[in-house]
């Protein structure tokens, strides 16, 4: 036989991309840019300081287990990079370092190597750092300041801030009253609330960017804001408008960031496109149910961690059946193994 016909025999997978996790994660970095600058811009150079200091403290964990368990290394896929901006954007510019890091380590340690490392975790890291950060210190959770000069008047502190609250903080909403803050406002940023999810404008220009890398798909945010968007215009509270009340339900709160950047998490996501609608109709609606008969005004955070746990069996039931497999033929494998079942039973009896 030619020697340049010659086949040769290898494992799969057969075909290669260049897009690998390094490649993808660093242009989810490079979408979270416009929001971290105009959070720099409105909350003062804390807003980068802190950030710096959540990046350093996730990486420096992630590295420190790998050591550790004696694992190779992964702080160079950006995954941990990604956390700890991702986490700082759903705390307050005011939280301090300490917690920070002790956020980092709940999310890297705790949510992300104790169960494999990346791929294997089942809840979104940044969330559940968050969340636990809210269970231990709500006070300074939910402690904001002002958007404004006034902020950059030193890098370090946040001690002569004025403080003030979130459009959803102040419970207005629930009750069918529209916060002080405009809708114009709350386009831009220029609001109080947690680092990274003030501008929408900013938002939807890293998801704009995203969206064009084909880093995420529109499947999950679309019916994660389409569930919110139906359910607000049809069940306003109050006498604003139908309209008006669907809008600043959209732009309040973080639910901008968690559609786009937190529940499209590639490892807490579904893999169907069934389930990925599915997903994002199950966050838009536990949102709804918290902002509107809960005791917490924001519900982006836990909607999300609670379609992560969902997500196993949201894939079980739209996961499709193969080419060619009939009903009859899953039925006959299914049968047969539960014979062999049984007889390994037998043969472990006697």
């Amino acid at each position: 036989m030619n020697e340049q016909h010659r086949l040769s025999v290898a494992s799969s997978p057969h075909a290669s991309s260049p897009v690998g996790t390094k490649n993808l994660m660093l242009d989810v970095v490079i979408a979270l840019i416009p929001a971290l600058c105009i959070s720099i811009y409105f909350f003062g150079p804390r807003a980068l300081t802190i950030t710096a200091v959540s990046v350093i403290g996730c990486v420096f964990f992630e590295w420190l287990y790998e050591k550790v368990m004696k694992k190779p290394s992964t702080i160079g896929d950006y995954t941990a990079v990604i956390t700890g901006i991702l986490l700082v954007f759903v705390c307050p510019v005011t939280l301090p370092y300490w917690m920070v890091l002790l956020g980092d380590f709940f999310a890297i340690i705790i949510v992300k190597q104790l169960f494999g490392g990346l791929g294997t975790n089942f809840l979104n890291p940044a969330l559940a750092g968050r969340a636990f950060l809210m269970l231990c210190y709500p006070v300074p959770m939910t402690t904001w300041i002002k958007p404004g000069v006034e902020n950059w008047a030193s890098i370090g502190t946040v001690v002569d801030a004025v403080t003030g609250s979130t459009p959803l903080s102040n419970d207005l909403m629930k009750h069918g009253t529209l916060p002080d803050a405009s809708l114009w406002d709350m386009f831009i940023g220029n609001v109080g609330g947690c680092v990274g999810e003030v501008s929408v404008l900013m938002l939807l220009l890293g998801a704009a960017y995203m969206l064009f890398r084909g880093v995420i798909r529109l499947r999950i945010p679309l019916a994660y804001l389409g569930t919110v968007a139906v359910i607000a215009f049809l069940f306003p509270k109050g006498d604003v408008g139908n309209l008006t009340w669907m809008l600043y339900e959209l732009m309040g709160g973080g639910i901008v960031l968690g559609a786009f950047f937190m529940a499209t998490d590639y490892v807490t996501s579904p893999n169907t496109p069934k389930g990925e609608i599915i997903f994002g109709v199950g966050c838009g609606l536990i949102t709804m149910l918290i902002r509107y008969f809960g005791g917490y005004p924001e519900g982006c955070c836990y909607s999300i961690l609670i379609m992560n746990l969902c997500v196993w069996l949201i894939d079980k039931y739209t996961l499709p059946s193969r080419y060619g497999v009939t009903k009859a033929m899953r039925q006959e494998a299914k049968a047969l193994e539960k014979q062999q079942k049984l007889a390994a039973k037998e043969e472990a009896k006697s």
